[in-house]
Formats: C-alpha cells, structure tokens, sequence
C-alpha cells in the first residue's frame, strides 16, 4: 500500500496515529508539520508517492485551508481534519470534492480516518458504471467516485450499458438513472438480474422525479439500493460505501463457506458441485476423465513429532505445490490429508504420470518450521471413467490409495 501524508501540527494528534498505525504495520506515512514542509515533501517525492493527504485544515502558515487547495490541485485523495464543526466551512470543503470531513473529537475519529485510507485502497480495485443519460448528472457521479478512487466508466442509455456489463465482468457496481432513451433504468436491472446475482453485481437506482413508489419498485426489480436526486456528498458516499462493504462482506463469506480455512484451497463442498458440472460436460464431450486422491503419508505422525504448527505448515505446503502439476484442473482439499483432482482430458496413463511428477515434486520439497526442517511425502490413487459418479471415482481412488499405503506409501496406484 502507498503512503500516506499526514500534514498536521498538533503533537498530541501526530502521536495518536503513529500509536494507531504502529498496531496496524501496513499504514505507513510521512509527517509534515507545516503547509512549507507538506510541499516540500511533495516536491521531493512526488504526488504518486501518496495515496491520500490527511491535512489540518488551520496551520500556522496555511491558516484558511491553503493546504487543501494544494493537495487537491495535486491530484491528490484529500481528507480534512478540523479542531471544532463549522456547517459554512463544512460545505465549502466538500464542494471541493474532497474524501471526508472529520472533527477531531476522539480516538475513533482518527481510527475513522484510517479506515478511509484501507478503503481509499481497496477501492482502486473496483470499478463502477454510471448510467445516466444526463452528461452533467453522469460527469457530476463519476467525478465523485473518482475523488474516492474508484475505476470509472460511464453510459448515456440503458442499452449501452447493458452491453457493457455483459462484456466486462470487471464491473461490480451499476448507478443508473431511470430515464433513459432505448431502455430505462428499470428494464435495466431487470435484464441484468436475469444472468448476474446481487451478490455479484450491486445496483444502486436514481431518479430525480421525487415519485416515493419508484425506490420500491427499483429495489423489487433486483436493485440493491435507491437514491433519490439531488442528494449530498455525504449521502451517496455513505450509501455508495455500505453497499460496496455489504458485496463484500458477502463475497469473504461465500468464500468461507467454499475454501478451506488451513489452506486456503477450494473444499469438499466446491469440488463436489463444480466438479458434478464438470464431469458432465466431459461426457457431453465425450472428453477422457481422470481423477486422483494423494495424501500425505503419516501426518499424525509428523504432528507428533514437530508439533501442531508443523502439521498445518506440511499441508501448505502441499498445497503451494498444486499449481506445478494441477493449475488447468480442479482440485480440493476433500479431508484432513487428502487433496481430490478431477483431470478432464487426461486419460488414466496420463493421470498417473502427471500424479507421480507431482508426487516427486513434494518428495523433493522441504518444510522450514521455527530452525528446522523436514520432508514430508504423499501417496495416491488415480482412476479413470466415462461412467461412474464423481462420487463413485472418489471412493475408488481411495481404494487404491489405501492400497498404496499398504504397500509402503510414498507411491502412486492405479488401476
């Protein structure tokens, strides 16, 4: 992550977000205490060096909120620190299109602000689609969406946006306005609902006409959210913002419930459904379908012997492996030692050689725990169909995996 600037001469301020960055190591920053240090530290590194100013807005030398103008003429995300709440000073500062106003109050406004800067980050990840067939209301949206670093495009109709969500899966927020030539904006969320979740794809409706029933009949054609024009600054970026946290906060639970919490790999539950689609259209293909279960020899054994820790760290590093032999086929970790890989186009020679280059692989790799180090090794059943179940070739390949075990492990058995 970028810097930060923090331009502010107050002590006491300066030591409370050193003492809160110092808990949160990836915040860094530099410290101007005056508005004459703030350019020089911009002019020695540049404005690409920071990703946001945090400015005072009364300094000594900059008594009026010079150095807002500055940052901001800079090109620079600008969040205003205040000692006391002025309405007039307020509304000046957010006509200038700045990230947030904040008083300092207390330690949670500070924490606040760094809130803010993890979110200014995150955001230059995300792009969003203005339509609107108004060119003032569209450059007036996207200009406020670019003062928080959001990747931008924009549409001046339904259509064209349309085809731009189906053309760019990219894009993870839609604001559109209602009135629009070609398609409105409700014959807009309806034809993207019918392909793209709301957990995908967040739509956020407008409309200037001041109808109350149109938020609700936006929000029940699948939009997420309503925002009636005009509305202030801080209304769309709190809307905007919660709807954003919302997708995802939804998205790292989806994940959750989809990965496995060690490794980090896909588990039992995603391979059993992406995999049942897959196998089904292998056969559709009439494509070869190999699969194979491999799991580490002994790892209670290792457990014992090096600890806990060294039982998670073999099995990350079993799973950093995968992507040397597996990275075109799906792959989980399917139980506590076991890693299932469903091959689509491999017949049964193939899988098996590719399962022992692998198995090779992590014969040859060496855990490093805590000063020391160790090997671990991994056993295997491969197996080929063009009729069982997924279901029905896991358990074989188990079979055979048992068998490999019982001829002395650190082997690879098919059928």
């Amino acid at each position: 992550m970028k810097k930060f600037l923090l331009v502010e001469d107050s002590p006491i301020v300066v030591k409370i977000i050193k003492h809160i960055c110092k808990e949160q190591q990836d915040l860094q920053y530099d410290v101007a205490n005056s508005f004459a240090q703030a350019k020089q530290l911009l002019e020695e590194h540049g404005k690409e060096h920071y990703l946001v100013a945090v400015v005072d807005l009364n300094l000594p030398d900059a008594p009026n909120g010079e150095v807002v103008d500055y940052t901001i003429k800079a090109a620079i995300p600008t969040i205003v620190l205040t000692g006391n709440y002025d309405e007039e000073t307020r509304e000046q500062m957010l006509e200038k299109r700045i990230v947030d106003y904040v008083v300092k109050e207390s330690r949670f406004s500070y924490e606040h602000v760094l809130r803010l800067i993890r979110r200014l980050h995150k955001n230059q990840s995300i792009k969003i689609l203005v339509a609107d067939d108004s060119k003032m209301s569209r450059n007036y949206i996207a200009g406020l969406l670019s003062s928080h670093l959001f990747q931008v495009e924009t549409a001046d109709d339904g259509d064209t946006a349309l085809n731009m969500i189906q053309n760019d899966p990219d894009i993870k927020m839609l604001i559109t306005d209602y009135n629009m030539p070609r398609m409105n904006g409700f014959d807009l969320v309806k034809n993207i609902r019918k392909e793209v979740d709301k957990n995908d794809l967040v739509i956020v409706g407008l409309s200037g006409e001041g109808n109350s029933k149109l938020s609700a009949k936006f929000i029940k054609n699948g939009a997420n959210d309503f925002l009636s024009k005009p509305f202030s600054h801080e209304e769309f970026h709190c809307r905007i913002l919660h709807d954003i946290e919302n997708m995802e906060m939804l998205q790292t639970m989806k994940h959750m419930a989809y990965h496995d919490y060690v490794t980090g790999l896909p588990n039992k539950r995603q391979f059993y459904e992406e995999g049942a689609e897959t196998l089904n259209a292998a056969r559709k293909n009439k494509s070869h379908t190999s699969l194979a279960v491999l799991s580490i020899d002994n790892l209670l054994g290792i457990q014992n012997q090096y600890g806990l820790d060294a039982s998670e760290q073999t099995l990350k590093a079993l799973a950093s492996q995968l992507p040397k032999a597996f990275s075109r086929f799906h792959y989980a970790r399917v139980s506590d030692a076991d890693i299932a890989v469903l091959m689509v186009g491999l017949n049964l020679e193939q899988a098996a050689t590719l399962a022992e280059n692998f198995r090779e692989i992590v014969e040859d790799h060496i855990v490093l725990l805590d000063g020391f180090s160790f090997n671990f090794t991994i056993s295997g059943g491969v197996v080929s169909s063009d009729t069982l179940s997924l279901t029905e070739m896991i358990k074989e390949a188990d079979n055979l995996l048992y068998t490999a075990r019982e001829e002395g492990a650190n082997q690879i058995c098919h059928e």
